[in-house]
Parts: C-alpha cells; sequence; structure tokens
C-alpha cells in the first residue's frame, strides 16, 4: 500500500472479525487521485515536523500548568481562607482527568465532525485561557474547582484529540517518537513553570498569578495555531462507520488495560505531594518547586527515550515492566526512607524518567492488537482516568496521621505504599508477554 495511505489504511479494510460496517467508502474520483497524489510524506518533511512542532508549543503552554498544581496546592493550603479544607486537590485532580476520562467520547465527536478539527484545537486553547481568568476571581475552592478544575479540563480535552488524530496522519513508523516529543512538551515547561509558580504566588498572590499565565497561554499558543493543520483532507465520500470494537475479543487487551489503570491510580501522587513532602522535612517551598521541576525534566527524557525505544522494541510488555517496576523501587525505597533534600531530588528524578514514559507505550497498545488505534488508546486514557480521578480523595484519607521520624515521615507512608504497591501491579501487565502479536503500524 501507498505509504501515504498507511494513518488510514483501517479505513481501506473490512474491519476484523466481521465486525459491520455502515458505508464502505465510494470509487475516488479524480479530485481524490490528485489529493493522495500531491499529499505530503509522513514521517518526515517541513509540514510533519512544523505540525509536531505546533503541537509541542500547545502541549507545553497548556498541559504543563496542570501538571505543576502542586505549587498552587501547596500556596492554597497555606491560605487562611482555604486552610484546612480537603478538597484543594480535586482542582488539580479534574484538570488532568477530565482529558483522560473524555477520550472516548472526543473520538466520537471529532471523527463525527472531522472537518471541524482545527477550530476544535482554537477554541479549546481558548477555553483554557479563559478558565484561568474566571479562576482569578475565586474566593472559594468551590469556584476554583469549577474553573481552574473543570473548565480547564474540558477546554484541554476539546484540543487535544483532533491534535492527536492529525498527528496520527503525519507520523506512522515514527509514531513513537512523535509521541514522545509532544508529550514532553508539557515535561519540558514543567522544568521552570513550578519555580515561577512558586516565585509569583508568593509575591502577588494566585489571582494576580492566574490572570499573567492566562495572558501568557494567549501569546505563546495564537502563533502556533497557523501551523495545525490535517495531512489527509476530509473525505467527502467515506461515511461515519461503526467503531471497531473486536479487540475487547483479545486477552492481550485486557493485560494492557490492568496494567494501565493501576499505573493511572497512583502516577501523579509524587507530581501533587512532593512540594508539601519537601515543606514537611523543613525544605523551603522554592527548593520544593525545583525538585517538582527535576521531576518534570526527568518525565521529557523518559517520554522522548521510551518513545523511541517503542518505535524499536517488538514487544512493548517489556517495556511496561521495566517501567513500573523500576517506579516501584524507587517509591518503596527512595521516597520512603527520604530525609533529606538529596534522597528527594534523586527520587523525583528517576521516578519522572520511568513513570513519565508510560504513556507513550498507548499508540504501541492500538497498533499490536487493532486495525484502528484510536479506540484502544482512548480506553487506555480512560482507565487512567479513573485511576487519576480516584486519586484525590484516596490521598486525602492516606495522609491523615501525625508527622514522625519514620519510614516516610510517618504522615506519608501510607501514600508511598500505595504508590509503590500499584506501581509493582502494573508491572505484572508483562504476564501478557505471551499473547503478544506483531506490531500492525
Amino acid at each position: 500500500m501507498d505509504e501515504s495511505l498507511q494513518p488510514f489504511a483501517h479505513e481501506l479494510q473490512p474491519p476484523r472479525n466481521g465486525a459491520p460496517v455502515m458505508a464502505q467508502p465510494e470509487c475516488p474520483s479524480d479530485d481524490d487521485n490528485a489529493h493522495i497524489q500531491t499529499l505530503p510524506p509522513v514521517d518526515g518533511g517541513s509540514e510533519a515536523w512544523k505540525f509536531l512542532f505546533a503541537s509541542f508549543l500547545i502541549e507545553a503552554s497548556l498541559w504543563g500548568f496542570p501538571l505543576s498544581f502542586g505549587v498552587f496546592q501547596d500556596f492554597y493550603s497555606r491560605q487562611p481562607q482555604f486552610q484546612g479544607n480537603q478538597n484543594i486537590p480535586i482542582i488539580g485532580t479534574l484538570s488532568t482527568s477530565i482529558y483522560f476520562l473524555g477520550n472516548p467520547f472526543a473520538m466520537s465527536f471529532v471523527k463525527r465532525f472531522q472537518r471541524w478539527q482545527r477550530h476544535m484545537v482554537v477554541v479549546g486553547s481558548a477555553g483554557c485561557a479563559l478558565s484561568l481568568l474566571a479562576a482569578s476571581f475565586c474566593t472559594s475552592i468551590g469556584g476554583l474547582i469549577a474553573t481552574q478544575g473543570v473548565l480547564y479540563g474540558t477546554s484541554y480535552l476539546l484540543l487535544y484529540f483532533p491534535l492527536l488524530c492529525m498527528l496520527n496522519e503525519w507520523f506512522v513508523q515514527r509514531r513513537g517518537l512523535a509521541y514522545g516529543i509532544l508529550y514532553g512538551g508539557g515535561g519540558l515547561i514543567g522544568v521552570g513553570l513550578p519555580f515561577l509558580l512558586e516565585t509569583l504566588l508568593s509575591k502577588y498572590g494566585y489571582p494576580t498569578t492566574l490572570r499573567a499565565f492566562a495572558i501568557a497561554q494567549f501569546v505563546t499558543v495564537a502563533p502556533a495555531l497557523p501551523l495545525i493543520k490535517a495531512r489527509l483532507p476530509p473525505s467527502a465520500h467515506v461515511a461515519i462507520r461503526q467503531i471497531d470494537t473486536s479487540f475487547l475479543s483479545e486477552p492481550l487487551f485486557y493485560c494492557y488495560a490492568i496494567s494501565n489503570i493501576f499505573q493511572g491510580f497512583v502516577y501523579y501522587i509524587p507530581s501533587l505531594y512532593l512540594p508539601t513532602f519537601a515543606s514537611t522535612l523543613g525544605i523551603s517551598s522554592t527548593l520544593g518547586a525545583i525538585i517538582l521541576g527535576l521531576n518534570n525534566f526527568a518525565t521529557v527524557l523518559g517520554q522522548v527515550s521510551f518513545g523511541w525505544l517503542s518505535d524499536r522494541v517488538q514487544n512493548v510488555l517489556i517495556l511496561v515492566f521495566v517501567s513500573s517496576v523500576i517506579s516501584s523501587i524507587v517509591s518503596f525505597t527512595l521516597w520512603g526512607f527520604a530525609h533529606s533534600l538529596e534522597s528527594v531530588l534523586m527520587f523525583a528524578l528517576i521516578y519522572g524518567w520511568f513513570a513519565g514514559g508510560y504513556v507513550v507505550f498507548w499508540a504501541r497498545f492500538g497498533t499490536s492488537i487493532a486495525e484502528d488505534p484510536q479506540p484502544v488508546f482512548s480506553l487506555m486514557a480512560f482507565g487512567r482516568g479513573i485511576g487519576n480521578i480516584s486519586t484525590g480523595p484516596i490521598a486525602a484519607r492516606l495522609l491523615a496521621g501525625p508527622v514522625t521520624s519514620g519510614y516516610g515521615l510517618g504522615k506519608f507512608q501510607p501514600l508511598i505504599l500505595f504508590l509503590g504497591s500499584s506501581m509493582l501491579c502494573s508491572s505484572l501487565g508483562v504476564l501478557g508477554l505471551g499473547l503478544s502479536k506483531p506490531n500492525r503500524s
């Protein structure tokens, strides 16, 4: 098959296991053939790299912010009007979880309105900035949950799935690397963002900080939007067809799903609680922000390196095992026994590298068991969302103990044990090693 048609090869083939379709594409017209002949190349070329660069900027500007919520959480918890409010973690949980939970619904919506993908990216980007502006006028945790949490997360969901759909058109054989670079945007901006947030919050308070970031997001994202273009023109000849769910009969899918949901239960715990843990150790808030920044930087390295490896390692479950089991070990040891800045920094670096790389495996999960990888990707995101949205309430209950000088400083001991145990369970996905099939991409 012509390489230019590979990203949508599933549109030109019957679904696996005889899944019904609502309509088949008509024979291409001369106009369609002209489009095919003039399509830019996949996996390279100036148009592909410009699209990836623009997507990277959007990811960095918009996703890096909620990933640094640990700084806001520490700040909000020290404000007299919010002190003692156990709902503060819900703000950060919702701002990230809505994207994950909404993926299956966004997939159907984007496929139905494919012609409007670029418009969705524009509206979603504007919604993120407006949500921060609205949050700057809130004086209650409930208001911050609705704006900085729900509205931000919903806006990001609206823009992000169209980006992923277009990315799949531009990159096929190098898709793992492309996903790693894209995801690395949020982590890269997160290197300096926690420190900047901590400085601004301490000096100006949260209303001014939120307004400044709303303006910064608009200024950063607006120039990148013209570069966001689909590689394939929307077809006027292909009707919406039923989503192929035959992969649900594959045992390998459930190995992926169970590993993924255990990882999702705990992945964001360090980014949310490392600044608070550092404060409990007597480390300054500035150094706490640097710890979070190092964690985010390591995440970038992990996503790019594991993305590169996923294009070359035949069985992705090997990488799943390495990512999760090392994350478990360093959680039990380095974080559990940490009583110094050096130990916390070492944990942040290693955990960020290995746990942060896991998300790039979703694309390989999809191509190994389905003709169309997008439904599998969406369900993996949904699974992480279920785990992620449970993190706030679970963590709040696990942190009820007093501070001591023992393992996990006493107060954090149940949280660290929960993190390490869940990561260990995630690594057991390697038990599906014998079920793996050749990659379809």
